[in-house]
Formats: structure tokens, C-alpha cells, sequence
């Protein structure tokens, strides 16, 4: 693997596109309230959660899934539409280990697809960013 064709800018704007993706998936705009069902939680719960253990790990974990894709995305052929297939192709991938966590869980499909499909979405972009930003 050459190094030197990764983007470490690049990267960190992935990894930041991923936090906000969830920041606006996980919201009211989007999927909170289903989300919230099926996990069974309420706002009470979450408004005493540790905020910094929760933002900081889901931060850091989005930077290591950037690293991750932009180590695979690491040749000098990369291109944005070949970012973006690979960032889809991950998103497959871990949408699919969510499912089989999810069904061993007794989860939901709703909460299959809102969780894997934040995952697939968030890889894509992800994806889409470091093959654009060569």
C-alpha cells in the first residue's frame, strides 16, 4: 500500500461527514422517534447518557472508518465514482453484519434498516469524499 496517495485531509472530512450524517440520521428530522421505539429508550434516558463518552467514542470511531476506506481507496486511480462504489460496497458490508447482530438481538427490521442504512449511507459519502478530494 502506498501512503503517499492517501488524502489525510481527505480522510478527516470523511470521518467528520460520518459524525454529521448521524448527528442528522439519529434526529427528529429523521429516524429519533422510531429509533428510540424499538431500542426502547425515552428522552429521559438519553438526556442523562454520557454525552462525552458517546460523541467522543462515535467521533473517534468515524475517524477509524475513514482511515479504514481511505487505506482501501489508497491508489492513484482512485476516482470519485470508484470512492463512492467502494464506500457503497462497505456500507453493504457492515449493513449486513448489523442485520445479522440485529436478528440475533430479536431487533427489528425497522431498527435493521434505519441502523445499516445510516451505515450505508455514511460509507458512501464517506467513500464519495475521498475519491473526489484526491
Amino acid at each position: 500500500m502506498d501512503f503517499s496517495h492517501i488524502n489525510w485531509l481527505a480522510v478527516v472530512a470523511a470521518g467528520v461527514s460520518a459524525f454529521l450524517v448521524g448527528g442528522i440520521w439519529y434526529s427528529p428530522l429523521l429516524f429519533a422517534n422510531p429509533w428510540m421505539a424499538d431500542n426502547k429508550l425515552n428522552p429521559d434516558e438519553l438526556k442523562t447518557s454520557n454525552k462525552g463518552r458517546i460523541f467522543g467514542f462515535s467521533f473517534f470511531f468515524s475517524i477509524i472508518m475513514a482511515v479504514n476506506l481511505g487505506m482501501f481507496l489508497a491508489d492513484a486511480k482512485t476516482d470519485v465514482s470508484w470512492g463512492a462504489t467502494a464506500g457503497s460496497l462497505a456500507g453493504v458490508w457492515t449493513f449486513s453484519a448489523i442485520a445479522i447482530q440485529g436478528l440475533f438481538e430479536l431487533k427489528s427490521w425497522r431498527l435493521i434498516f434505519i441502523n445499516g442504512g445510516y451505515s450505508l449511507v455514511s460509507l458512501t459519502l464517506m467513500g464519495t469524499i475521498i475519491g473526489w478530494w484526491r
